[in-house]
C-alpha cells in the first residue's frame, strides 16, 4: 500500500492568505478551489481524498502542489498559457472588422448590421456582435445634435445659466414656451387593456378632432407650472398669457422670462405691453438652443405621461385633460435644478465641433 504524501509545508502567512481565498465569495472559483486543496494538503490529508472531496483529478492536484512548492502563492491565481479553447479569429481580422465598421458602409445601406458585416468578413454574426460589444460599437444607433450658430451664443448662454444658478433677489425666473398644434386624437377602434403577460393595445390609426396650443410658464424655484390653452398661436394669445402671469405673481416681484426667438414674442404689440409693465424682463435663448429652456423638459413629460396614449373625442376633452394634468402636477411639484456651468457647456460644444471637423 502506497504511503500518503507528506503534508504540504505552509507558512503562517501562506495559510492566512489561502484561508481568505478559500472563503471568498468574490474571487474566481478556480482560485477558491486551489486554495481549499492546498489547505487540505497542508493538513496532511491524502491526495486521493482531497481530489474526491473537491471534484478534481489526482494528477491536477499533484500539479498544484508542485507549482506551489516552486512558485508559492503566485501559482494559485496563475493562468497557464496554451490552455482552453483557441480563438477562431485573429487579431488582424478583429481590427479589420472594427476599421470597416468605422470607415465603410455596406452596399445599398447606411450602416452595418451584424449579419451584413458577418457576410462581408466571412465570420459568424455572433462573432461580429462580440467584437462590437468589446469595442463599444453600435452601428444601428445614432444620436442627434445641433450646434447653435447664434453670434451671441456665449452672452445669451451666460445670461440664462446665471439666472438658473444665481437668480436675482425678489424675483421669479420663469421658463416660458408654447406647445403648439396639440392634436385631439381619437382611435378608430377601442384598445385592449393590459393583462398579465400582455401589454395594452391601441390602433395605429386615428381620427383628428382639432388642435389646441398650450402656453406654459415653469417656475424654476418651485417647479410649479402656470398653463393656459388657446385655439391659436399668435401675439394676441401670448399677450393674454402675459396678463395671466401678471395676475399670478405678487406685484412686488420682478419676473424674468426665458423664451425662444419666435416672432410672436417680439411683436410690436408685445413690446408696447412690456414697456408698460417694467417688472417683466425677457431673456431669449440662443437660436437653435431650445434645450436651455427648462419648460421643454416639462413638455416632454406631459406628452409621455398624458398625451401620447390619450384618447380625445374633442378639443374640449383634450383641454380638460391638460388642465387636470397641470392641477395634479402643481399639487406636488419638483424644482428643475440646473447644475451645468457655462464653462462645461462651452467645453462640450468645443469637443463636438472638433469631432464634426475630423
Amino acid at each position: 500500500m502506497n504511503n500518503p504524501a507528506a503534508a504540504l509545508p505552509l507558512s503562517a502567512a501562506d495559510r492566512t492568505t489561502l484561508t481568505q481565498w478559500a472563503h471568498s465569495a468574490t474571487i474566481e472559483h478556480r482560485v477558491v478551489t486551489r486554495a481549499k486543496a492546498l489547505l487540505l494538503a497542508g493538513e496532511g490529508v491524502a491526495n486521493s481524498r482531497i481530489a474526491t472531496t473537491l471534484g478534481i483529478s489526482r494528477p491536477t492536484l499533484l500539479q498544484w502542489r508542485a507549482r506551489f512548492l516552486t512558485e508559492g502563492l503566485d501559482s494559485v491565481g496563475a493562468v497557464r498559457p496554451g490552455r482552453g479553447r483557441k480563438p477562431e479569429i485573429t487579431a488582424r481580422q478583429v481590427q479589420a472588422i472594427v476599421h470597416r465598421t468605422l470607415h465603410e458602409t455596406p452596399p445599398g445601406a447606411t450602416h452595418w448590421s451584424c449579419r451584413s458585416m458577418a457576410k462581408a468578413a466571412g465570420v459568424s454574426h455572433s462573432t461580429v456582435q462580440r467584437i462590437w460589444d468589446a469595442h463599444g460599437l453600435q452601428p444601428h444607433r445614432v444620436t442627434t445634435f445641433k450646434l447653435s450658430r447664434d453670434p451671441a451664443f456665449v452672452e445669451k448662454l451666460t445670461d440664462i445659466v446665471g439666472l438658473y444658478m444665481n437668480p436675482p433677489d425678489r424675483a421669479v425666473v420663469l421658463c416660458v414656451d408654447e406647445k403648439s398644434q396639440i392634436q385631439a386624437l381619437d382611435r378608430t377602434q377601442p384598445g385592449l387593456p393590459m393583462k398579465p403577460g400582455r401589454s395594452g393595445t391601441m390602433t395605429h390609426d386615428y381620427k383628428r378632432h382639432g388642435t389646441t396650443t398650450l402656453f406654459a410658464a415653469l417656475n424654476v424655484l418651485t417647479g410649479k407650472v402656470v398653463g393656459q390653452c388657446h385655439g391659436r398661436h399668435r401675439h394676441q394669445e401670448f399677450l393674454k398669457f402675459l396678463r395671466r402671469l401678471d395676475r399670478a405673481f405678487p406685484r412686488e416681484l420682478t419676473l424674468h422670462l426665458i423664451l425662444d426667438n419666435y416672432a410672436t414674442h417680439k411683436h410690436e404689440a408685445v413690446r408696447k405691453w412690456l414697456a408698460a409693465h417694467p417688472r417683466f424682463h425677457l431673456h431669449f435663448t440662443p437660436t437653435g438652443a431650445s434645450w436651455l429652456n427648462l419648460v421643454e423638459s416639462w413638455f416632454s413629460t406631459l406628452t409621455r405621461q398624458r398625451l401620447h396614449r390619450g384618447v380625445f373625442c374633442s378639443v374640449q376633452e383634450l383641454v380638460a385633460a391638460i388642465t387636470d394634468y397641470l392641477a395634479h402636477h402643481n399639487e406636488d411639484p419638483k424644482p428643475f435644478v440646473w447644475t451645468t456651468t457655462v464653462n462645461a457647456i462651452l467645453d462640450k460644444v468645443k469637443s463636438v465641433k472638433n469631432l464634426s471637423q475630423n
